[in-house]
C-alpha cells in the first residue's frame, strides 16, 4: 500500500497531479482544496490512498492525513464512491464535512452535487461516531453554537417556516454573534428577519 508520496510536482490540474518520486511519475487524483494549496514545481509530500479494483489501481492524494482520513471514512458508506467523495472534499473542507456529519447537518452533506437526502442521512448515520473518534484534526469543529442552530432551526420549521429560508437567516444571526448565543436569541432574532 502505497501510504505517502515525496517528490517533485511535475504536472498540476485541478484534478490530479504527477508527482516524480526518483525518477518514476507517479499520477495522483486530488481534490480541489489539495490543488489550491500546491505551488508550481515544488518538491511536495501528499498523504495517499491506493483504492484496488479490479480493472484499475487509481492514487488518491492529500494535503493532510485528516483530509486523506475523512476520505477513507467515506468510501466505507454504502452508495458513496471515490468520485463522490472526492467531489464532496472538494466542496467542503474536511473539517466542514466532519463537522457536518458529527452535528447531522444533512443539508450541508446534500449540498454537494450528487448526494441526495438518502445518501447524506446514511453517511450522517453510519460515520457521526467514527468522525468523533479521527485524531488528525486539530481543532473541534462541533460546538454548543451548532447544537443551538439545529434547535432554533427545529423550532422554526414547526412554526411553519420553510427549513432553507430559515437557515439562511440563522446562519448570518450565528455567525454575526461575537459569542455563544443562545436557542431563545436565535429565534427571536430570526422571527425578526423572516
Amino acid at each position: 500500500m502505497i501510504t505517502q508520496l515525496q517528490g517533485k510536482l511535475i504536472e498540476k490540474n485541478p484534478t490530479y497531479v504527477v508527482i516524480d518520486c526518483g525518477g518514476v511519475g507517479y499520477f495522483v487524483n486530488i481534490t480541489l482544496h489539495t490543488f489550491s494549496s500546491l505551488l508550481e514545481n515544488e518538491n511536495i509530500k501528499l498523504y495517499t490512498y491506493l483504492q484496488i479494483k479490479e480493472d484499475a489501481h487509481t492514487l488518491y492524494g492529500f494535503l493532510t492525513k485528516a483530509e486523506r482520513e475523512v476520505f477513507v471514512l467515506l468510501l466505507s458508506v454504502s452508495g458513496v464512491g471515490a468520485s463522490t467523495a472526492r467531489t464532496m472534499l472538494s466542496s467542503l473542507t474536511a473539517t466542514h464535512v466532519r463537522s457536518a456529519i458529527i452535528n447531522g447537518d444533512v443539508s450541508t452533506i446534500q449540498s454537494v452535487k450528487g448526494i441526495g437526502a438518502k445518501t447524506a442521512q446514511r453517511v450522517i448515520l453510519d460515520l457521526k461516531d467514527k468522525m468523533m473518534k479521527l485524531q488528525d484534526f486539530d481543532d473541534v469543529p462541533y460546538n454548543e453554537v451548532n447544537t443551538n442552530k439545529e434547535e432554533a432551526l427545529a423550532a422554526l420549521e414547526v412554526l411553519g417556516f420553510a427549513r432553507k429560508q430559515a437557515e439562511k437567516v440563522v446562519d448570518k444571526i450565528v455567525k454575526s454573534a461575537s459569542e455563544e448565543i443562545s436557542v431563545e436569541e436565535i429565534i427571536k432574532q430570526a422571527l425578526k428577519n423572516l
